[in-house]
Protein backbone atom coordinates (compact mmCIF):
# COMPACT_ATOMS: atom_id res chain seq x y z
CA UNK A 1 0.00 0.00 0.00
CA UNK A 2 1.14 3.46 -1.31
CA UNK A 3 2.48 5.67 1.85
CA UNK A 4 2.76 9.42 1.56
CA UNK A 5 6.86 8.68 1.57
CA UNK A 6 6.29 6.76 -1.42
CA UNK A 7 4.09 9.70 -3.35
CA UNK A 8 7.21 12.46 -1.75
CA UNK A 9 9.44 10.81 -3.22
CA UNK A 10 8.21 10.37 -6.71
CA UNK A 11 6.59 13.96 -7.06
CA UNK A 12 9.93 15.33 -5.81
CA UNK A 13 8.77 17.13 -2.76
CA UNK A 14 9.19 16.84 0.84
CA UNK A 15 6.70 14.68 2.92
CA UNK A 16 4.96 17.23 4.63
CA UNK A 17 4.32 19.07 1.10
CA UNK A 18 2.61 15.74 0.50
CA UNK A 19 0.42 15.96 3.56
CA UNK A 20 -0.52 18.94 3.31
CA UNK A 21 -1.55 19.18 -0.11
CA UNK A 22 -3.89 15.21 1.06
CA UNK A 23 -5.38 17.11 3.99
CA UNK A 24 -5.54 20.60 2.58
CA UNK A 25 -3.81 22.11 6.10
CA UNK A 26 -1.90 24.81 4.37
CA UNK A 27 -1.88 26.32 1.10
CA UNK A 28 0.21 24.79 -1.66
CA UNK A 29 0.60 26.50 -5.20
CA UNK A 30 -1.68 24.64 -8.04
CA UNK A 31 1.47 23.15 -9.58
CA UNK A 32 2.81 21.19 -7.20
CA UNK A 33 -0.99 20.11 -5.66
CA UNK A 34 -1.19 18.92 -9.17
CA UNK A 35 1.80 17.00 -9.45
CA UNK A 36 0.90 15.39 -5.96
CA UNK A 37 -2.76 14.47 -6.96
CA UNK A 38 -1.29 12.76 -10.23
CA UNK A 39 1.11 10.76 -8.27
CA UNK A 40 -1.06 9.70 -5.48
CA UNK A 41 -3.80 8.62 -8.10
CA UNK A 42 -0.74 6.87 -10.15
CA UNK A 43 -0.11 5.14 -7.01
CA UNK A 44 -4.13 4.47 -5.44
CA UNK A 45 -3.04 6.33 -2.25
CA UNK A 46 -5.78 5.71 0.32
CA UNK A 47 -5.30 8.20 3.78
CA UNK A 48 -5.16 5.89 6.49
CA UNK A 49 -8.01 6.30 8.79
CA UNK A 50 -6.01 4.86 11.88
CA UNK A 51 -3.32 7.20 11.39
CA UNK A 52 -5.68 10.15 11.08
CA UNK A 53 -7.51 9.04 14.39
CA UNK A 54 -4.63 9.00 16.43
CA UNK A 55 -3.74 12.17 15.25
CA UNK A 56 -7.28 13.62 16.21
CA UNK A 57 -8.15 10.82 19.05
CA UNK A 58 -11.04 10.47 17.00
CA UNK A 59 -12.42 7.42 14.92
CA UNK A 60 -15.77 8.55 13.89
CA UNK A 61 -16.72 4.78 14.96
CA UNK A 62 -19.48 4.19 17.30
CA UNK A 63 -20.07 0.62 18.98
CA UNK A 64 -23.62 -0.98 19.57
CA UNK A 65 -24.01 -4.24 21.63
CA UNK A 66 -27.67 -5.32 21.44
CA UNK A 67 -29.35 -8.99 22.66
CA UNK A 68 -31.28 -10.57 19.71
CA UNK A 69 -31.35 -10.17 15.49
CA UNK A 70 -34.15 -12.34 15.87
CA UNK A 71 -36.54 -9.74 17.09
CA UNK A 72 -37.45 -7.29 14.45
CA UNK A 73 -37.64 -4.58 16.94
CA UNK A 74 -34.08 -4.30 17.12
CA UNK A 75 -33.38 -4.53 13.61
CA UNK A 76 -35.66 -1.18 13.48
CA UNK A 77 -34.06 0.57 16.35
CA UNK A 78 -30.33 -0.70 14.43
CA UNK A 79 -31.73 0.73 11.29
CA UNK A 80 -32.31 4.63 12.95
CA UNK A 81 -28.39 3.65 14.73
CA UNK A 82 -27.19 3.02 10.89
CA UNK A 83 -28.58 5.64 8.93
CA UNK A 84 -27.76 8.38 11.63
CA UNK A 85 -24.37 7.36 12.30
CA UNK A 86 -24.08 7.40 8.19
CA UNK A 87 -25.73 11.34 7.86
CA UNK A 88 -23.33 12.39 10.49
CA UNK A 89 -19.89 10.74 9.23
CA UNK A 90 -19.93 8.50 11.34
CA UNK A 91 -19.54 4.36 10.96
CA UNK A 92 -20.94 1.94 12.69
CA UNK A 93 -19.64 -1.17 14.92
CA UNK A 94 -22.64 -3.88 15.60
CA UNK A 95 -22.31 -6.34 18.17
CA UNK A 96 -24.92 -9.40 19.07
CA UNK A 97 -24.38 -10.83 22.50
CA UNK A 98 -27.36 -12.84 22.14
CA UNK A 99 -28.07 -12.87 25.95
CA UNK A 100 -24.25 -14.47 26.82
CA UNK A 101 -22.71 -12.65 29.11
CA UNK A 102 -19.41 -14.00 28.42
CA UNK A 103 -20.05 -12.83 25.02
CA UNK A 104 -21.04 -9.51 25.81
CA UNK A 105 -17.86 -9.27 28.11
CA UNK A 106 -16.10 -10.14 24.97
CA UNK A 107 -17.67 -7.23 22.17
CA UNK A 108 -17.04 -4.94 24.97
CA UNK A 109 -13.71 -5.05 25.54
CA UNK A 110 -13.11 -5.17 21.35
CA UNK A 111 -15.17 -2.07 21.23
CA UNK A 112 -13.17 -0.29 23.69
CA UNK A 113 -9.59 -1.73 22.09
CA UNK A 114 -10.86 -0.32 18.91
CA UNK A 115 -10.68 3.21 20.21
CA UNK A 116 -14.83 3.38 19.50
CA UNK A 117 -16.05 7.28 20.06
CA UNK A 118 -19.03 6.33 22.13
CA UNK A 119 -21.18 2.94 23.03
CA UNK A 120 -24.63 2.58 22.61
CA UNK A 121 -25.91 -0.75 24.54
CA UNK A 122 -29.46 -2.35 24.14
CA UNK A 123 -29.26 -4.85 26.68
CA UNK A 124 -31.23 -5.60 29.10
CA UNK A 125 -28.73 -6.50 31.99
CA UNK A 126 -25.21 -6.10 32.86
CA UNK A 127 -23.36 -8.54 35.26
CA UNK A 128 -20.38 -6.86 37.76
CA UNK A 129 -17.91 -7.79 35.24
CA UNK A 130 -19.57 -5.80 32.64
CA UNK A 131 -20.04 -3.05 34.00
CA UNK A 132 -16.33 -3.26 36.11
CA UNK A 133 -15.02 -2.82 32.39
CA UNK A 134 -17.27 0.05 31.45
CA UNK A 135 -16.14 1.76 34.83
CA UNK A 136 -12.37 1.69 33.88
CA UNK A 137 -13.54 3.74 30.76
CA UNK A 138 -15.31 6.69 32.17
CA UNK A 139 -14.54 9.26 29.37
CA UNK A 140 -15.95 6.95 26.68
CA UNK A 141 -19.61 8.77 25.67
CA UNK A 142 -22.15 5.48 26.91
CA UNK A 143 -25.95 5.93 25.86
CA UNK A 144 -28.35 2.96 27.19
CA UNK A 145 -31.11 1.99 25.69
CA UNK A 146 -34.23 0.23 27.09
CA UNK A 147 -32.88 -0.64 30.46
CA UNK A 148 -33.58 -0.21 34.18
CA UNK A 149 -31.07 1.63 36.56
CA UNK A 150 -27.66 2.13 35.79
CA UNK A 151 -25.26 2.37 38.36
CA UNK A 152 -22.50 4.20 36.27
CA UNK A 153 -22.46 7.52 34.66
CA UNK A 154 -24.15 7.64 31.19
CA UNK A 155 -26.95 8.95 28.83
CA UNK A 156 -30.20 6.96 28.39
CA UNK A 157 -33.15 6.79 25.87
CA UNK A 158 -36.01 4.92 26.25
CA UNK A 159 -39.46 4.41 25.26
CA UNK A 160 -42.34 5.37 28.39
CA UNK A 161 -43.18 1.78 28.76
CA UNK A 162 -45.38 2.24 32.01
CA UNK A 163 -47.46 4.82 30.45
CA UNK A 164 -47.81 1.86 27.06
CA UNK A 165 -49.16 -0.73 28.80
CA UNK A 166 -51.65 1.70 30.58
CA UNK A 167 -52.49 3.10 27.30
CA UNK A 168 -52.95 -0.67 25.61
CA UNK A 169 -55.06 -2.07 28.60
CA UNK A 170 -57.27 1.15 28.86
CA UNK A 171 -58.05 1.03 24.61
CA UNK A 172 -59.57 -2.62 25.74
CA UNK A 173 -61.03 -1.41 28.79
CA UNK A 174 -62.41 1.56 26.82
CA UNK A 175 -63.73 -1.20 24.09
CA UNK A 176 -66.17 -2.63 26.86
CA UNK A 177 -63.79 -5.82 27.52
CA UNK A 178 -64.22 -6.26 31.70
CA UNK A 179 -61.94 -9.33 31.59
CA UNK A 180 -58.43 -8.73 30.53
CA UNK A 181 -55.57 -10.84 31.02
CA UNK A 182 -52.06 -10.39 30.35
CA UNK A 183 -48.83 -11.84 28.84
CA UNK A 184 -45.93 -10.46 30.37
CA UNK A 185 -42.60 -10.38 29.19
CA UNK A 186 -39.54 -11.64 31.38
CA UNK A 187 -40.15 -9.85 34.76
CA UNK A 188 -36.61 -8.91 35.69
CA UNK A 189 -36.30 -6.77 32.64
CA UNK A 190 -37.41 -3.44 33.23
CA UNK A 191 -39.16 -2.95 30.59
CA UNK A 192 -41.56 -5.90 30.63
CA UNK A 193 -41.83 -5.31 34.58
CA UNK A 194 -43.29 -1.36 33.54
CA UNK A 195 -45.63 -2.49 30.85
CA UNK A 196 -46.78 -5.04 33.57
CA UNK A 197 -47.43 -1.80 35.95
CA UNK A 198 -49.38 0.25 33.60
CA UNK A 199 -51.59 -2.63 32.92
CA UNK A 200 -52.34 -3.08 36.44
CA UNK A 201 -52.84 0.35 36.70
CA UNK A 202 -55.28 0.74 34.14
CA UNK A 203 -56.88 -2.55 35.79
CA UNK A 204 -57.29 -0.57 39.05
CA UNK A 205 -58.06 2.97 37.64
CA UNK A 206 -61.15 1.37 35.69
CA UNK A 207 -61.76 -0.61 39.48
CA UNK A 208 -61.29 -3.84 37.59
CA UNK A 209 -59.75 -7.16 39.67
CA UNK A 210 -57.02 -8.59 37.49
CA UNK A 211 -57.61 -12.63 37.49
CA UNK A 212 -54.43 -14.29 38.47
CA UNK A 213 -55.65 -17.24 36.34
CA UNK A 214 -55.40 -14.88 33.09
CA UNK A 215 -51.33 -13.57 33.89
CA UNK A 216 -48.91 -15.67 31.97
CA UNK A 217 -44.88 -14.96 31.60
CA UNK A 218 -43.40 -15.31 28.53
CA UNK A 219 -40.28 -14.40 26.94
CA UNK A 220 -40.40 -11.31 24.64
CA UNK A 221 -40.31 -14.46 21.72
CA UNK A 222 -43.06 -15.89 19.64
CA UNK A 223 -42.34 -19.26 21.36
CA UNK A 224 -42.79 -17.41 24.53
CA UNK A 225 -46.13 -16.07 23.42
CA UNK A 226 -47.08 -19.36 22.07
CA UNK A 227 -46.38 -21.17 25.35
CA UNK A 228 -48.30 -18.87 27.40
CA UNK A 229 -51.53 -18.70 25.52
CA UNK A 230 -51.57 -22.76 25.94
CA UNK A 231 -50.97 -22.42 29.85
CA UNK A 232 -54.06 -19.92 29.82
CA UNK A 233 -56.85 -21.45 27.91
CA UNK A 234 -56.14 -24.86 30.27
CA UNK A 235 -58.11 -22.30 33.15
CA UNK A 236 -61.41 -22.37 33.76
CA UNK A 237 -62.60 -20.02 31.31
CA UNK A 238 -60.41 -17.21 29.11
CA UNK A 239 -60.73 -13.78 29.44
CA UNK A 240 -62.52 -11.53 26.42
CA UNK A 241 -59.22 -10.00 26.24
CA UNK A 242 -55.55 -9.95 26.20
CA UNK A 243 -52.35 -7.39 26.62
CA UNK A 244 -49.57 -9.19 25.08
CA UNK A 245 -46.50 -7.43 25.74
CA UNK A 246 -44.64 -7.45 22.73
CA UNK A 247 -46.00 -8.00 19.06
CA UNK A 248 -43.24 -11.09 18.79
CA UNK A 249 -45.43 -12.71 21.71
CA UNK A 250 -48.68 -11.67 20.20
CA UNK A 251 -47.46 -13.10 17.01
CA UNK A 252 -47.24 -16.88 18.82
CA UNK A 253 -50.45 -16.29 20.75
CA UNK A 254 -52.43 -16.02 17.51
CA UNK A 255 -50.66 -18.98 15.69
CA UNK A 256 -51.66 -20.82 19.24
CA UNK A 257 -54.89 -19.50 18.82
CA UNK A 258 -55.19 -20.93 15.24
CA UNK A 259 -54.26 -24.11 16.35
CA UNK A 260 -57.09 -24.51 19.08
CA UNK A 261 -59.93 -22.77 16.74
CA UNK A 262 -59.98 -19.55 18.47
CA UNK A 263 -60.85 -16.62 16.80
CA UNK A 264 -59.47 -13.13 16.82
CA UNK A 265 -61.09 -10.81 18.14
CA UNK A 266 -64.62 -12.78 17.95
CA UNK A 267 -63.48 -15.02 20.23
CA UNK A 268 -60.72 -13.34 22.07
CA UNK A 269 -58.94 -9.74 21.59
CA UNK A 270 -55.19 -9.55 21.61
CA UNK A 271 -53.17 -5.94 21.63
CA UNK A 272 -49.14 -5.92 21.39
CA UNK A 273 -46.48 -3.55 21.77
CA UNK A 274 -43.81 -2.17 19.59
CA UNK A 275 -45.54 -1.74 16.29
CA UNK A 276 -42.85 -3.73 14.54
CA UNK A 277 -42.99 -3.72 10.85
CA UNK A 278 -44.84 -7.13 10.39
CA UNK A 279 -47.40 -6.41 13.06
CA UNK A 280 -49.30 -4.66 9.80
CA UNK A 281 -49.32 -8.48 8.02
CA UNK A 282 -50.45 -10.46 10.24
CA UNK A 283 -53.64 -12.39 9.89
CA UNK A 284 -55.78 -10.56 11.76
CA UNK A 285 -53.54 -7.26 11.40
CA UNK A 286 -52.29 -7.00 14.84
CA UNK A 287 -53.54 -3.76 16.70
CA UNK A 288 -50.86 -2.62 18.84
CA UNK A 289 -48.50 -0.11 20.89
CA UNK A 290 -46.23 2.15 18.36
CA UNK A 291 -42.54 2.31 19.61
CA UNK A 292 -40.88 5.13 17.69
CA UNK A 293 -38.16 2.54 17.19
CA UNK A 294 -36.25 4.87 14.72
CA UNK A 295 -36.62 7.62 16.70
CA UNK A 296 -34.82 6.00 19.39
CA UNK A 297 -31.49 4.95 17.28
CA UNK A 298 -31.82 8.55 15.99
CA UNK A 299 -31.43 9.88 19.41
CA UNK A 300 -29.03 7.65 20.32
CA UNK A 301 -26.46 8.80 17.97
CA UNK A 302 -27.56 12.64 18.41
CA UNK A 303 -26.88 12.15 22.46
CA UNK A 304 -24.00 10.54 21.79
CA UNK A 305 -22.20 13.14 19.48
CA UNK A 306 -23.60 16.01 21.72
CA UNK A 307 -21.67 14.63 24.55
CA UNK A 308 -18.26 14.17 22.01
CA UNK A 309 -18.88 18.24 21.32
CA UNK A 310 -19.84 18.85 24.93
CA UNK A 311 -18.12 16.90 27.48
CA UNK A 312 -19.04 17.60 31.32
CA UNK A 313 -23.18 18.11 30.57
CA UNK A 314 -25.07 16.35 33.37
CA UNK A 315 -26.58 12.72 32.46
CA UNK A 316 -29.42 13.21 30.31
CA UNK A 317 -32.86 10.62 30.07
CA UNK A 318 -34.71 11.01 26.92
CA UNK A 319 -38.18 9.15 27.08
CA UNK A 320 -40.19 8.83 24.00
CA UNK A 321 -43.86 8.59 24.15
CA UNK A 322 -45.98 5.37 22.56
CA UNK A 323 -49.05 5.74 20.79
CA UNK A 324 -52.07 3.61 19.84
CA UNK A 325 -52.42 1.39 16.60
CA UNK A 326 -55.55 -0.03 15.72
CA UNK A 327 -56.18 -2.05 13.15
CA UNK A 328 -58.12 -5.78 13.44
CA UNK A 329 -56.97 -7.90 16.72
CA UNK A 330 -59.63 -5.92 18.98
CA UNK A 331 -63.28 -6.54 18.72
CA UNK A 332 -65.51 -3.58 20.50
CA UNK A 333 -67.99 -4.71 23.24
CA UNK A 334 -69.78 -1.48 23.16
Amino acid sequence: MATMKDIARIAGVSTSTVSHVINKSRFVSDEISSRVLKVAKELNYAPSALARSLKVNRTHTFGMLMTSSTNPFFGEVVKGVERNCYQKGYHLILCNTEDDHVRMKTSIDTLLQKRVDGLILMCPSFTDNELELLKRYPDIPTVIMDWGPIPFSCDKIQDNSLRGGYIATKYLINSGHKSIGCITGPLNHHQARVRDQGFQKAMQDAGLPVNQNWIAHGDFFCQGGYDAFKTLVRQPDLPTALFVCNDMMAMGVIKAAHELNIKIPEDISIIGYDDIHIANFMTPPLTTIHQPKYRLGQAAVETLIKRLSTPGLPDTIIELEPTLIERNTVRKLT
